[in-house]
């Protein structure tokens, strides 16, 4: 995809928030978006996707936004947060997510084309946010 369109797919607008982890020189380590799940009578479950880069894997990127992303969520008052699609094959993300309290609620069968593995489940994670 062009540079216009990730763009466009990946800053969220109000409630929704998008924001980027960089180290101390200014280096780009990664990115988070987090709102509401759904519009409407599903807008009191948050959601969040993430991105890190390739450098910054295993550093603890992952995991910082993460927890940014529950917190923003518990302090914008979502009752829960779920993850629509965690590739099963991404084991690094699930164990992550199992670790930050999440659990695997469901798999959509081949849902993912990865590049790697051809189709792959995709895990919907959840977990409830404390008030």
């Amino acid at each position: 995809m062009s540079l216009d369109e990730a763009r466009s797919w990946w800053l969220e607008t109000p409630p929704g928030v998008t924001v980027v982890a960089c180290s101390d020189d200014g280096t780009l380590l990664g990115s988070a978006k987090a709102g509401p799940n759904r519009p409407g009578r599903g807008s009191h479950v948050a959601t969040a996707s993430f991105m890190v880069t390739a450098a910054a894997r295993r550093r603890g990127v992952g995991r910082a936004l993460g927890k940014w992303a529950l917190d923003w969520a518990r302090e914008q008052g979502y009752a829960a947060m779920q993850f629509n699609a965690v590739a099963a094959t991404n084991t690094v993300a699930v164990a992550r997510w199992q670790e930050l309290g999440f659990t695997v609620i469901g798999i959509v069968p081949e849902a993912f084309d990865s590049a790697s593995h051809g189709r792959v489940g995709l895990h919907v994670m959840h977990r409830h946010l404390e008030a």
